[in-house]
């Protein structure tokens, strides 16, 4: 497979059957310009998971694409059409891919802050695992899983028992749009989650093969 991070929550993966962009947010640039997508999944409504203003023109550059959501995003998106509202449990077939959506409410992010749905994508068995920001455990092996970094409802102990409970070969480090020291935080957890676990810290618009 071949993963591109976009910045912070966005990924191109591509698999040689299908090219699917995860989370495209207002802190990722570069996915705009995409074409040939077979899906666009986002796991919850938050502007830094889904930019409501680029996202239009990127569906409609990408007339065969299927956009897959929650139930609450969904209601924020007006004017697109090819919209799935997919739900936990689900299996979808997308661009010859079969996606299992995993998920649940948000991980807390300080006392009575109100959560939202989360949805978490497992593609090909395990081969790929994006949890939005959660902390999604599937059942199986994950080969490579997309691991946050930062943010309001994560600290970096908490991000390195993720990635030990999930147990990837590689976790590709996520989440990370708001750090001014990405490298620090990605070598602390390459350092904290033990051997066989490989850390990737790609440049923003870097493909890198797996």
């Amino acid at each position: 497979m071949q993963i591109t991070h976009l910045g912070h929550a966005c990924l191109l993966l591509e698999t040689g059957t299908a090219r699917l962009l995860f989370d495209p947010g207002t802190l990722s640039a570069g996915f705009e310009s995409l074409t040939d997508l077979d899906a666009v999944l986002v796991t919850h409504e938050h502007p830094d998971h889904v930019d409501a203003e680029r996202l239009p023109a990127l569906m409609a550059a990408n007339p065969g694409a299927r956009l897959v959501l929650d139930e609450r995003t969904a209601r924020q998106v007006s004017g697109i059409e090819r919209a799935l509202v997919a739900h936990p449990g689900d299996t979808l077939e997308l661009g010859g891919e079969r996606v299992v959506v995993l998920g649940g409410p948000h991980a807390p992010v300080y006392a009575d802050v109100p959560d939202c749905p989360n949805l978490a994508f497992l593609v090909d068995d395990g081969a790929f695992l994006h949890p939005g920001d959660s902390f999604e455990v599937p059942e199986g092996d994950v080969e490579v899983l997309a691991a946050p970094v930062d943010g309001p409802w994560l600290k970096l102990a908490e991000a390195v028992d993720y990635v030990r409970a999930v147990g990837p070969s590689v976790a590709i480090a996520i989440h990370e749009g708001e750090l001014t020291d990405v490298d620090k935080y990605a070598g602390m957890l390459g350092a904290f989650v033990g051997e066989g676990v490989r850390v990737l810290r790609p440049t923003p618009g870097e493909a890198i093969r797996i």
